[in-house]
């Protein structure tokens, strides 16, 4: 198989059941805000070495490829007949859970934080930026079309969850928050 089809040279491409959009479509848009997120989390896993963060971030690649087919997928074609395409409450509650691990060795928030720090602080701090980015462009589809509820719960909270890492892993090299 080759990778390139010719198919999208006229400024279209195919979504999961066949149906063909214009790459300018809001549901593409969408999950290709999702698929640049997933690019900077494997720059900030290549950065950070194996190890616990490695795990989790790992994992949040592997969702974030579930809610990009699951974008993809707007009759839920394909994502109905594969388990790995799943997105759940329980992931959402993950995400909760690594979040409070965490911020219980944080120094309580006191003003807001310039993004910045280690290089792996730094790249959470833009990894949060483009998660949020592609939670608007989610948020934007889920006005015209439906959108499953726990796709834009899991966004929000893995921004929240970036945030948080940042401040780990920038308090853990014992380098201080630059505060606004």
């Amino acid at each position: 198989m080759k990778i390139y089809t010719r198919g999208g040279d006229r400024g279209e491409t195919g979504l999961s059941g066949g149906a063909r959009v214009g790459k300018d479509d809001p549901r593409v848009a969408a999950y290709g805000d999702v698929d640049e997120l997933n690019a900077v989390l494997g720059r900030a896993r290549a950065e950070s070495g194996a190890g616990e963060l490695d795990v989790v971030l790992a994992g949040v690649q592997r969702d974030l490829f579930a809610i990009g087919a699951r974008l993809a997928d707007p009759g839920a074609v394909v994502v109905g007949r594969k388990a790995k395409a799943a997105l759940t409450d329980e992931q959402v509650e993950a995400l909760e859970r690594a979040i409070d691990v965490r911020e219980a060795d944080l120094p309580a928030l006191q003003a807001f934080i310039l993004p910045g720090g280690t290089p792996l602080g730094a790249h959470l701090h833009f990894a949060r930026t483009v998660c949020r980015r592609a939670e608007r462009a989610v948020v934007m589809l889920a006005r015209a079309e439906a959108v499953d509820p726990v796709v834009l719960a899991y966004l929000n909270r893995l921004s929240d969850l970036l945030f948080v890492l940042a401040r780990h892993e920038n308090h853990a090299r014992g380098v201080p928050e630059d505060q606004w």
